[in-house]
């Protein structure tokens, strides 16, 4: 069966068994050409998947979810079931990896955090850069107990937290409901960079790089 989304992938179909898994979620209005450019200065002992949101929003851009890009005003119950179409395809390519990790921006942080609340024990770290987790209780909330919280909190995931405290595009109040949660949930490394904007900065990715290196090649 054909999968509904179009991958770039860092290595060929051959290469890849047994390897350490990093799915590349896009932000809002982006394809999936946008974080494969991050692959060459990420560590090569990964293979990575960039995934390609489903929902086009014409001239090469797609979304996850329906979103309301003026007041970044969303539903739950969307983001619920665009997570759940995309687990269906991670659950496709997990038996061929060692592990899988998530790595989203912006939105992409938003759906990657989603994936780890709703299947704690299925993920071996996540990265989140200038993004939010979602707040089940937006807009038409999601059922009780899809996320699992509790559960994250007990398995220690770790998760890097990459942001710029100015940053224009993400509101306070979904910076303080993700700064509340990941505190109480995750095994949190936060950084702030001065000068990133919405966006991605050098040292950013080399701390990410160690990130990846540090919690899933090499877990204490």
């Amino acid at each position: 069966m054909p999968s509904p989304y179009d991958v770039l992938w860092s290595r060929d179909e051959s290469e890849r068994q047994g390897t350490p898994l990093v799915v590349l979620l896009h932000g809002y209005g982006a394809n999936a050409q946008d974080l494969a450019g991050l692959v060459p200065h990420l560590p090569a002992d990964f293979t990575y998947a960039s995934v390609q949101a489903p929902v086009s929003l014409g001239g090469g851009a797609y979304t996850w979810f329906e979103l309301d890009v003026q007041r970044l005003a969303y539903s739950s119950m969307a983001a619920h079931d665009a997570v759940e179409d995309l687990w269906s395809w991670v659950a496709s390519v997990k038996p061929n990896h060692s592990s899988v990790t998530l790595l989203g921006f912006s939105m992409g942080m938003a759906m990657a955090t989603s994936l780890l609340r709703s299947r704690p024990d299925e993920f071996a770290a996540v990265v989140g850069l200038s993004g939010f987790a979602v707040d089940p209780e937006r807009g038409e909330g999601i059922p009780e107990g899809y996320f699992k919280d509790d559960e994250v909190a007990s398995s220690g995931v770790p998760l890097f937290w990459g942001r710029d405290q100015e940053d224009p595009i993400i509101p306070a109040d979904h910076v303080e409901y993700t700064h509340r949660w990941a505190t109480s949930t995750v095994k949190l490394t936060k950084v702030l960079y001065a000068g990133a904007g919405h966006g991605i900065v050098p040292q950013e990715l080399a701390h990410v790089g160690e990130f990846l290196t540090h919690a899933v090649l090499k877990p204490r």
